[in-house]
């Protein structure tokens, strides 16, 4: 089975779905004749052609606008916002028209629109490209919210997303593009080679979508996160050599309440890691629900470890960062050990 980084499994899923489906559109800045502005889509142009894949001017509202039309005709767009910091010009196109065009019609039209976003830090792209605001779509009714953190889920998210038809927020954690990051930048970057969740298979197949995984067994702790900071939990919890389950969530919405309380029932312990800013983010939501379902078992607090409630500086890019330090400081009281 061959070996790819986020990247390439990203690709594959859009060159086989544009294969497969002739509905399938893909448009977006930079996305034909260059390929993107990180190569995920590079190629797809010269192969299936201009009118399949469609370079748009720098204007996300249009961007996102013109895919409502092309859902409510018939097709499948694969809409790119080159950065996530950028999705706001769209938002009202995202909540007035995609996640409502079902309802709004009842049910004569539907929307199967999927927007892939490339989110979060650890690349020095300071404020204005290191957003992660999954939590702000994830509270609109009517879209889905996803964000896979490995190649294997990346291809396999995707083609469920794009043959979805609902509308999906596919958020995409470049930080872990081309390889698995643990949260210690000063240390060589990593690379997908040899990792077990890159080998992707070549041909179609898909993961769903409102299914977490259950990344590490353990059973003094439970971490619930998603995106790259997947990967910084688990070397946190493997440095402290702690017993800890990984949930990695997968999909925001719909959440796999399930498999989460199943995991702290078990362990007792919870802690929630995400990179977006802590007042009001996912992990709020994620802390409620894990609450309301296993208050009974908690043997302490539920706590959380996130991005601090400023902008993404530049010049403090890994004291905002919630790296493996801050986590296993998290760890260590939650297991009520002096920090």
């Amino acid at each position: 089975m061959p070996t790819m980084n986020m990247v390439q499994a990203l690709n594959s899923a859009m060159d086989i779905m544009l294969s497969r489906d002739p509905s399938v559109v893909v448009l977006g800045e930079d996305v034909g004749y260059f390929g993107g502005v990180f190569r995920v889509t590079e190629s797809l142009q010269k192969k299936h052609g201009a009118h399949r894949v469609l370079d748009t001017p720098i204007a996300e509202g249009g961007i996102v606008g013109a895919a409502v039309g092309m859902c409510a005709n018939g097709l499948r767009p694969i809409a790119e916002i080159q950065f996530a910091d950028y999705i706001y010009p769209a938002y009202d196109q995202i909540v007035s028209e995609v996640a409502r065009l079902r309802y709004r019609s009842a049910g004569a039209f539907s929307a199967p629109l999927t927007i892939r976003t490339p989110c979060g830090g650890g690349i020095r792209g300071g404020q204005t490209h290191s957003q992660s605001p999954e939590a702000v779509f994830a509270h609109v009714s009517g879209i889905k919210t996803v964000m896979p953190s490995n190649p294997y889920d990346a291809k396999g998210m995707l083609i469920a997303a794009i043959e979805d038809d609902d509308p999906v927020i596919f958020f995409e954690p470049k930080r872990v593009y081309n390889g698995p990051f643990d949260g210690e930048p000063d240390k060589p970057a990593q690379s997908w080679a040899d990792h077990p969740l890159a080998e992707v298979p070549e041909g179609y197949y898909s993961v769903p979508i409102g299914q977490a995984a259950v990344t590490r067994e353990g059973s003094a702790l439970t971490i619930v996160t998603y995106g790259t900071m997947v990967h910084v939990s688990l070397a946190a919890a493997e440095a402290l050599g702690l017993d800890a389950e990984v949930i990695d969530i997968r999909s925001m919405v719909p959440l796999d309440i399930d498999t989460i309380s199943t995991s702290v029932r078990k362990t007792g312990r919870c802690l929630v890691v995400h990179e977006a800013t802590r007042f009001a983010g996912f992990g709020a939501e994620l802390s409620a629900s894990i609450q309301e379902h296993c208050f009974w078992n908690l043997e302490a607090p539920i706590m959380r470890v996130a991005g601090w409630d400023t902008p993404y500086p530049h010049a403090f890019e890994w004291e905002y960062f919630p790296g493996k330090r801050r986590v296993m400081n998290a760890l260590r009281r939650l297991m009520g050990e002096a920090v």
